[in-house]
């Protein structure tokens, strides 16, 4: 199989599919690559480099789209890149299609077959290839949080950690999870007085087990977010529905009751936002004010640390990309039930159940598309 990996071009994003290591574990197992010149550039990995590891370049987007059976890229492709998909073709990357109606449209008319990196589960029922980003985006999330918390950037002034004789900050983390659990594990290391809701038991005590008297848990329900909201230094959002658009547990009425400069970081922005004021946001551009609360909502949060990132979603990535390639799209998806998970579109039909609910769009299960 060739398999293509394009330069990103969403902004600030310097992150890319594959590294010159994933490049030449492919190469071995008989597969080509083309790699678009300068694609890892913004992490330091150059053309040499992946040249090195048996990869050809190309000059362009166009070459490597339309020379490749399979893309593999970092994150959703933009309009002038769905533009260039074709019937057949295999995209693997993330998608968060629920709150995307344009690009899930673009992508049923391209006839392309759409593997989402953030639907793949694993036999535990864990999301394996949305984990490490998940891991990086909870660690961002305080560091982000307590920036914009200074009074130049619009925030109240407040030190996330305090300083003897003077309160730390308040930090309210919405959800257990992956993202909630590593933003807990950073923001007690920088010594901010945490809470962590959830509406898991199993969850609550894990969180109580793992940090002990170093944090509060709270049950979630309306009337424990809205308490907690209104005395949040630091929001942190981290709600995660696999596939769906993120519920809003907090309310644009919430959030007027917060305290002025307070912060808002809304970790699930990819799938629309757990908070009713939030809207997506770039690096270039990372936070806005609403009834004066400052809203952090990096829709590609872990591309600030495109290095780490880059490496540690290859080392997860890089089996399924390897099945795919081996075996052909439909006999990988027909042999793994948990890859399979991850087809959200399909040749013109919808394979995700949640991102056809959100959008009201015919749903034909994956096993159908593959005569299972």
């Amino acid at each position: 199989m060739r398999i293509g990996v394009p330069t990103e071009i969403k902004n600030h994003e310097y992150r890319v599919g594959l590294i010159p290591s994933s490049v030449q574990e492919l190469v071995h197992h008989g597969h080509e690559v083309v790699v678009q010149s300068g694609a890892g550039l913004g992490i330091g990995l150059t053309d040499e480099d992946y040249q090195s590891a048996g990869a050809s370049i190309l000059a362009t987007a166009d070459e490597v789209f339309a020379q490749a059976d399979m893309i593999v890229k970092v994150k959703e492709p933009l309009a002038e890149e769905r533009r260039k998909l074709r019937r057949g073709q295999v995209l693997f990357t993330y998608l968060h299609l629920a709150p995307d109606a344009p690009q899930t449209k673009d992508l049923i008319d391209s006839g392309a077959i759409c593997i989402a990196y953030e639907t793949v589960t694993a036999p535990n029922g864990s999301l394996p290839l949305l984990t490490p980003m998940s891991e990086v985006a909870g660690r961002l999330a305080p560091q982000v949080g307590a920036h914009a918390l200074e009074k130049a950037q619009g925030g109240r002034g407040v030190l996330l950690g305090g300083v003897p004789g003077v309160p730390a900050a308040e930090v309210v983390v919405l959800g257990g999870g992956v993202s909630g659990t590593h933003a807990t594990t950073i923001a007690i290391g920088m010594g901010a007085n945490v809470t962590v809701v959830d509406r898991s038991a199993d969850a609550l005590k894990r969180l109580a087990s793992q940090f002990g008297t170093s944090i509060s848990t709270v049950f979630s329900t309306r009337q424990a977010i809205e308490t907690l909201v209104a005395r949040a230094d630091l929001l942190i959002g981290t709600v995660l529905i696999p596939g769906a658009a993120a519920p809003k547990l907090v309310t644009a009425d919430m959030v007027k009751t917060m305290k002025p400069g307070a912060v808002i970081v809304d970790v699930a922005i990819d799938q629309g936002g757990c908070v009713e004021t939030s809207r997506a946001t770039t690096h270039a551009e990372p936070t806005y004010v609403v009834d004066d609360v400052v809203h952090y909502c990096v829709a590609n949060m872990p591309g600030a640390v495109a290095r780490t990132s880059t490496f540690a979603l290859n080392n997860v990535t890089l089996p399924f990309t390897l099945a795919l390639a081996n075996k052909g799209w439909k006999q990988a998806l027909t042999d793994d039930v948990h890859l399979r998970n991850g087809l959200n579109v399909c040749e013109g039909q919808v394979t995700c159940e949640p991102v056809a609910q959100a959008q009201d769009l015919a749903y034909v299960p994956a096993e159908t598309v593959l005569g299972l």
